[in-house]
């Protein structure tokens, strides 16, 4: 994929520190100014799916978590996005059959362990979670995969035990 130039890397950059900063409307009008050309440019497809994340517009979300897959499948950033968007829409269980092949593309990321575990768990398969969890936990850290753990509302059930940990 061709690197993004200017004025367009400009503008990418710019709707990236909107982004940061919590306004949506200026980051997409930002993201807007990016030539036709480019739009379908992964960095500018994962811009725009954080925009979309952050004003929880899942269906869209999820079209354009697609297009970065089909521009670039070899990057998990497209995957986790779709099954998060998936997940969000009440579509868990599609979720978990989307990512659970992808961990084996890229058994490295945490993210990808723990989205999994979240998964699990509110598919209610408790066993399942925990193994995931574990897994993030080996990934990551055990103290950072529990603090993120115990403020995620997906994983309630398992909460007393991660307590323990």
């Amino acid at each position: 994929m061709p690197s993004i130039e200017p004025p367009d890397s400009h503008h990418l950059s710019a709707a990236s520190g909107w982004l940061d900063l919590g306004n949506m409307r200026e980051a997409a009008a930002e993201l807007e100014r990016v030539s036709l050309a480019r739009q379908g440019h992964p960095a500018v497809l994962e811009v725009r799916w954080r925009i979309l994340a952050e004003t929880k517009s899942w269906s869209a979300a999820l079209e354009v978590a697609r297009e970065l897959v089909a521009a670039a499948p070899e990057e998990p950033s497209g995957w986790i996005d779709q099954a998060f968007a998936l997940h969000e829409l009440n579509r868990t269980r599609e979720a978990w059959e989307l990512l659970l092949p992808i961990a084996k593309k890229f058994p490295k990321l945490s993210i990808i362990a723990y989205n999994l575990a979240c998964y699990a768990c509110q598919l209610q398969q408790p066993q399942e979670a925990r193994q995931w969890l574990a897994k993030a936990a080996a990934l990551r850290g055990q103290e950072e995969i529990q603090r993120l753990a115990l403020g995620d509302k997906d994983l309630k059930p398992l909460w007393p035990e991660i307590q323990k940990w």
